[in-house]
Formats: C-alpha cells, sequence, structure tokens
C-alpha cells in the first residue's frame, strides 16, 4: 500500500521516507490499474512520458515535473 505525505504531497512505498505519511489507494491514472505502487510503470504510462532530469534520471510527461529537463527522443 502507498502512503502520501499529508505535508508536501509527495508518495512512497515506505511511510518512513515521508515526514507527514497517510496511508492512501493509490490508481494508476494511465491503465485504471487499482492499488499500485508509486514505482508502477505501465505501457501507457511509459508511453506519455516525454522528459528526463539531465541530473538524476527522473522521467516525467512535462518539462515542469524535472529539474533539468531533457527531451526524450
Amino acid at each position: 500500500m502507498a502512503h502520501t505525505c499529508a505535508t508536501c504531497g509527495s508518495m512512497a512505498d515506505d511511510p518512513g521516507h515521508l515526514c507527514n505519511p497517510t496511508e492512501s489507494i493509490i490508481s494508476c491514472s494511465y491503465c485504471n490499474a487499482p492499488d499500485v505502487s508509486v514505482n508502477h510503470i505501465c505501457k501507457e504510462k511509459l508511453a506519455a512520458m516525454k522528459y528526463s532530469c539531465e541530473s538524476c534520471g527522473r522521467v516525467a510527461a512535462d518539462a515542469a515535473g524535472v529539474c533539468r529537463p531533457v527531451e526524450i527522443a
């Protein structure tokens, strides 16, 4: 079960990684799979990722989702 921080909105599978954790059920907004982990990657979600971070490699659907965006070719 995933947890969400009530203060900043960050998500993690382990509540110890959050400053103010609350337990919540997260469903995938791309494939609608119920109760997924924060690391869930489905075909639909992967296809929507257009940017990666030049620093850490994190991916996002828009440039605002990463700190040093580079468009994925």
